[in-house]
């Protein structure tokens, strides 16, 4: 599952998806579930939070996934196992990227003209198709790892 979620992903991303879309569409296809509603609810996290220099779009689209499959369905339910895969994501992500800030990741404001002539033109999308493969990854090996302990418990 991890190695076609990576593949997936980058197919994605080059075919003109954003980050959040395709990670969560990524792992969700990886895992056998289809929806009308992916990759059109992760297309606000895309671009820092809507271009706004928040969390990068590959982040927000890792937990997306991890809640998809980790989540939990009514208030009776705990929380902590979400909770802590995320955690681990967000921890990985910035240990292996330097953060989970998509301006600190591409270095520029994509909100201003500026910011995007600076993406366009220094082509900063091959860093958010490896953040987006990479986000992917990690994604898809916590949600694989936290299935395999539920499963066994």
């Amino acid at each position: 599952m991890i190695d076609k979620a990576i593949r997936r992903s980058g197919e994605l991303f080059q075919s003109g998806l954003y980050c959040a879309e395709s990670v969560l569409l990524a792992i969700a296809e990886a895992k056998g579930i289809e929806s009308d509603l992916l990759p059109k609810i992760a297309t606000g996290f895309c671009g820092g939070v809507s271009r706004t220099c928040g969390m990068c779009g590959a982040v927000s689209g890792g937990i997306m996934a991890i809640g998809l499959f980790i989540g939990r369905n009514s208030p009776a339910e705990s929380q902590m196992p979400a909770y802590g895969t995320v955690q681990r994501f967000l921890d990985q992500f910035a240990e292996r990227f330097g953060s989970t800030n998509c301006r600190d990741l591409i270095g520029c404001d994509l909100g201003t003209d500026e910011g995007h002539n600076y993406f366009e033109t220094n082509n900063l999308i091959e860093k958010c198709r490896h953040f987006t493969e990479g986000g992917a990854e990690i994604a898809a090996s916590l949600i694989e790892e936290r299935l395999s302990q539920l499963s066994a418990s």
